[in-house]
């Protein structure tokens, strides 16, 4: 298992989106492809900073992986068509991450918090790393 923490003598540095909540069509009954329901998405990345470990560098969001970019992918996975499995969506979820080079491994977390009643939610975590 990858240790979600940054690292400066390797040059990553820890980025997050916490607590993502989207409505999607998510789930192997019928009433959750015919109505999307509250999904709960986090995403973690171990991510590549050519800065690291000193931190000087350009002061420009190209430099880094944006995490606004991030939740807006996620959101549109999340979001496109049915998915029958929160397996499967975590894992589109974690590709996407990993579109971006910079990206050297993801954690993502899919939760439905409304599926049973009285369990604060249920769901599942996917862990995949580049190469």
């Amino acid at each position: 298992m990858t240790a979600y923490i940054p690292d400066a003598a390797r040059g990553l540095r820890r980025v997050f989106v916490r607590d993502m909540t989207v409505q999607a069509r998510l789930g192997v009954y019928a009433r959750e492809e015919a109505a999307p329901q509250r999904v709960v998405i986090g995403i973690e990345l171990l991510v590549l900073d050519d800065a690291a470990p000193a931190g000087i560098g350009p002061d420009r969001l190209d430099r880094v992986v944006d995490y606004a970019a991030i939740a807006r992918r996620a959101e549109a996975v999340a979001t496109e068509g049915h998915t029958r499995l929160a397996e499967t969506l975590a894992e589109r979820i974690a590709v996407a991450c990993l579109d971006d080079a910079r990206v050297e491994s993801v954690r993502v977390t899919v939760e439905k918090p409304d599926i049973i009643p009285h369990v604060g939610a249920v769901g599942v975590s996917v862990e995949r790393r580049r190469g």
